[in-house]
């Protein structure tokens, strides 16, 4: 901590009384243990650490939109002379969609556009809204358009074919939620075709295990990736609310997906989930990947948002959830962000998985799931250290690239970060949203240099607080 010089009015201020009057001009005074109460003094944080204001989360917000509104274009082009084309109905083999920084269609972007609708909600922005509905309305708008090119010609823009024949849970998952829940905040989206279309693959074309685990043949036979628990499970649970008659159907497909993963994936002793589970092994490794981790968590805040309080083996999803906060929360480190392997604190720090983190564990909070004084100041933290990742054009930075899975530690070392790692986006997107609630609805507040939440606003200004007797004072 660096030497720091403290006048004496200067503490009696920050201490809410009065200094005396002095004849002579105020001297500085080098401060030592008889005339400073020393554990005023401010650390040299390298994150910011407070409680922080709505409006504070939301400049950092409106930078990632601001930036991806300029970066996303929603046009169809042709690909060899870079034309825009308007007239749909006659443009070609040549058609794509023009390529922005990010793709329209990926599942970062499904993720993206939950995050948005997400923010629109929390901020009342209609610009978070209209980034959506702008990107929905088109790809709805020239999807017919390419699917007869496609059913003519046999190839189509690689990015369109992502939508209209999906080939993985990662071309479906997240897009097909974001999808309902736009349709479900604007009916007059003509969004249907789409979500059926998806969900069509995700509940009868994707590859599972005998018992009807999502599953993959990479890079073994019959391999359960903990990502797809987000990219599978989520549209699941939100499509039974449209489902109609079929509800409960689509309602126990997401729990029995939920808990199947958790058989095989969950380990207890940590309370976090292994990355990779392959049916052949007798020992099933356990590497601890961070942003995987987030996709579970992530998975199970969706579907607890969707089923019923009384619906059977939620509380088991819930106490599921709960354990992988504790187990979580032990492995924040002191900059508030999580390592690329949680465990392990000699991997780096990494944003993505941290804004999963804040999220949920906010999340939480504001629906009653966790305690806000014991997981406030978590999800806080993990917001400021996910800040400091967030750069003034609007990029996000230490961002782990796609990755694949192993059963070795280097390979998840030396995976590279990236700003342009499109993962990173939508999950500081949704991180702020759910933190704009949590200082909404909750009483966060600084006592004796740390963040504590109470049950109750507590009315004072001053350092150091007794609970219900503010005006006690404390030397």
């Amino acid at each position: 901590m660096k030497n720091k010089i403290l006048s004496i009015a200067a503490l009696a201020t920050l201490l809410g009384a009065c200094a005396a009057p002095q004849e002579k001009a105020q001297e500085q005074t080098a401060i030592n243990d008889s005339n400073t109460p020393l554990h005023l003094m401010q650390p040299d944080y390298n994150t910011p650490y407070g409680v922080g204001s709505v409006e504070e989360v939301k400049s950092h917000m409106d930078r990632v939109l601001n930036y991806l509104e300029s970066c996303t274009p929603a046009r169809v082009v042709n690909k060899k002379t870079g034309e825009t084309i308007t007239d749909y109905a006659n443009m070609g083999d040549d058609a794509q969609l023009e390529r922005g920084t990010f793709r329209l269609a990926s599942y970062e972007w499904g993720v993206t556009y939950s995050a948005m609708l997400a923010a629109a909600e929390a901020t009342g922005d209609k610009a978070y809204m209209d980034y959506v509905t702008k990107r929905f309305n088109f790809l709805a708008e020239v999807a017919p358009y390419f699917k007869e090119i496609h059913e003519k010609k046999g190839r189509i823009d690689g990015q369109m074919r992502q939508i209209l024949d999906p080939h993985a849970l990662d071309d479906a998952g997240a897009m097909c939620a974001a999808m309902v829940k736009a349709q479900l905040k604007d009916p007059s989206m003509k969004l249907t075709p789409l979500i059926e279309n998806y969900i069509n693959y995700i509940m009868n074309g994707e590859y599972r295990l005998a018992d009807g685990t999502f599953a993959r043949t990479r890079p073994f036979y019959n391999t359960l990736w903990l990502d797809d628990m987000f990219m599978g499970i989520p549209p699941v649970a939100w499509y039974s609310v449209i489902a109609g008659e079929e509800q409960s159907r689509y309602q126990a497909e997401a729990v029995r997906q939920v808990l199947q993963f958790a058989e095989r994936m969950w380990v207890p002793e940590k309370k976090l989930f292994r990355h990779g589970w392959v049916e052949s092994m007798e020992d099933h490794p356990a590497f601890h990947w961070g942003r995987a981790n987030g996709w579970a968590i992530l998975t199970i805040c969706e579907v607890l948002d969707v089923l019923p309080e009384n619906y059977p083996k939620r509380a088991e999803i819930m106490a599921l959830y709960r354990e992988h906060v504790r187990g979580l929360a032990a492995l924040q480190s002191g900059e508030g962000l999580w390592h690329q392997l949680l465990d392990r604190n000699d991997s780096y720090l990494e944003t993505s998985a941290t804004a999963i983190y804040a999220y949920c564990i906010a999340h939480g909070i504001n629906k009653g799931w966790l305690d806000a004084m014991t997981y406030g100041p978590v999800a806080l933290l993990a917001w400021h250290g996910v800040t400091t990742q967030i750069d003034e054009q609007g990029q996000v930075g230490g961002t782990c690239v796609g990755t694949g899975m192993a059963f070795d530690p280097a390979f998840y070392y030396y995976r590279p970060v990236h700003k342009m790692a499109a993962h990173g986006y939508g999950p500081v997107i949704w991180a702020g949203a759910e933190i704009i609630n949590l200082l909404k609805n909750q009483h966060p507040k600084m006592n004796d240099s740390a963040v504590q939440f109470y049950r109750t606003e507590q009315k004072t200004n001053r350092a150091i607080f007794h609970e219900g007797n503010v005006d006690k004072l404390i030397l």
